[in-house]
This record gives C-alpha cells, structure tokens and sequence, in this order.
C-alpha cells in the first residue's frame, strides 16, 4: 500500500485532523531537544551550562527560521506539483532544493562560526559564560546541513501527504537525545560540549534517515 496520501479523498474534517496532528506533536519534538539540553546542563552541570545553553538557542533561532522556510517554501511548490502528477518536475524541484540548501547552509555556517561570538555578545551574554555559550554554538551550526536537509525532506513528505513518518523519526531521534545527553554528561564527564554532541548525533541520525526515505519515496514514483 503506497504511503502517499490523497488529501482530496474522505471527509474534509477527519483527512485534515488525522494529516496535522503529526505536523502539531512534530512542534513540540522539535522542541524537545533544547529543553533536554537545558534540563541536563542543569541537572548535571551547574547553573552556568544552563544559562550557556538558553544564551546560545536565542542565536540558534534565527538558523531555525530559515531551516522553517525552506520547509515552507519546497513543501508549497512540491505539493503543487505532486497534486498535478507532475512527478519528473517534481524530482527535479527535490534535487534542486537539496542543492540550494547545502548552499544556503554553507553561508549560515560561515556567518555562523565567523559572527557567533559577536551575536552572544549583542545579546548581553555574560563574560563568564561566553566560552560555554560559543562552544555550544559552534557544535550547533556544525550540525545546521542535518537540520535543514530533515526540514526539506519534512516538506516533501507533507507535500505527498504523509506527515506520519517524518514524525517517528523526529519523535525518536528527540527522545533518544535525552538518554544522549544524560550519557555524554553524567557518564562522559564532557560538559555543556555533551549535550551539544548529543544532538548534533541526534539530529544527524533523523536526518539521514528522512532524506533517504524521501528519496526513495520519490524514487518509487512513475514519471
């Protein structure tokens, strides 16, 4: 049975409820992992791991805005696309965006690795958890191709109407982030590099994953 979905087929009600309440729960997955982060660093670490760690996700958003709107952006076309059976455009669009991805992810890491230390300071980041700050950052944006390359396969799942799957690998990979970060901290002795190493593992696993299945969804479609 094909995992693609015909949001045009059933009741309009019970179609939509049971295609967004992945896309809901993805939201606070995604969430997850700063909080574990957090929690850990916390937990295990002291009080200034926590502050480092709530310090660096203030810049993490801005690469999570535009992580968010290549997943918008290629989900729109590719839904269009996939509605219309257009199924070589379609690949061409995927291959595309994976490529102009990689690229916009090169800018952000280098605009990242170069600037970071400024952005911490613009933000008011206190001297003493500045280093603890940046080295959670940087881990961070070196793991910012895994990110945006889960949120483009996310997109196209959703544009063939399966928001199921992306979502078992996000909720497993968020879940599994905890126990990594209990493990790197508690066990490993690495510090707030621990919890940073974790999701960036995490999130690298996810991602593999996603972009895999997607590709071989696409694969299976009959131009």
């Amino acid at each position: 049975m094909s995992l693609n979905r015909d949001l045009t087929v059933g009741k309009p009600g019970k179609v939509l409820l049971r295609f967004c309440l992945p896309l809901f729960a993805s939201i606070i997955f995604q969430q997850l992992y700063n909080i574990a982060d957090s929690f850990v660093a916390g937990k295990f670490i002291g009080n200034d791991a926590l502050a480092a760690v709530g310090n660096s996700y203030e810049i993490t958003l801005i690469f999570i805005a535009f992580a968010f709107g290549c997943n918008i952006g290629c989900s729109v076309i590719a839904a269009q696309l996939f509605g219309a059976k257009k199924f070589s455009d379609l690949k061409t669009l995927v291959y595309t965006v994976l490529i102009s991805s990689g690229v916009l992810c090169v800018v952000l890491m280098t605009c990242g690795f170069l600037f970071g230390g400024a952005l911490l300071k613009l933000i008011r980041t206190p001297t003493e958890l500045l280093a603890d700050s940046k080295l959670y950052l940087d881990i961070y944006i070196a793991g910012l191709p895994f990110m945006f390359y889960y949120n483009v396969a996310t997109g196209i799942f959703s544009a063939m109407g399966d928001s199921k799957t992306p979502f078992i690998f996000l909720a497993c990979s968020s879940t599994a982030n905890i126990g990594m970060d209990i493990l790197f901290v508690h066990s490993f002795s690495m510090g707030v590099a621990g919890v940073a190493w974790a999701t960036f593992i995490c999130q690298g696993v996810s991602c593999i994953l996603a972009v895999a299945f997607v590709l071989k969804r696409l694969h299976a479609l009959e131009c």
